[in-house]
């Protein structure tokens, strides 16, 4: 079992995301790969002694940003997207 707490939005109460030690996080390593992995949420890891934090995700999710990041960096990408979206699939083309 990983050792780790939930950390809380201060708005509602919604939990955020995972948190765990980096003392923790060096244990547990290969089981947080397999988590962050498996349920494609992230981790966050926390050095208290340093502030200097990171967060741990899967490359499958990373590589799913850098893609969407991309793709946003286009010039009238997403209104071309949102067009397509709102137009009726009668209306569409088959290729």
């Amino acid at each position: 079992m990983i050792a780790y707490v939930y950390a809380y939005a201060k708005r509602k109460g919604q939990i955020m995301a995972k948190t765990i030690s980096i003392t923790n996080a060096r244990k547990d390593i290969y089981k947080i790969a397999n988590e962050v992995c498996e349920c494609h949420e992230e981790m966050h890891v926390y050095n208290a002694s340093t502030g200097n934090n990171v967060v741990i995700i899967s490359e499958e999710d990373w590589s799913a940003i850098q893609e969407t990041l991309y793709l946003n960096s286009i010039p009238g990408f997403s209104e071309s997207v949102e067009k397509a979206r709102l137009e009726p699939l009668e209306d569409c083309e088959v290729f």
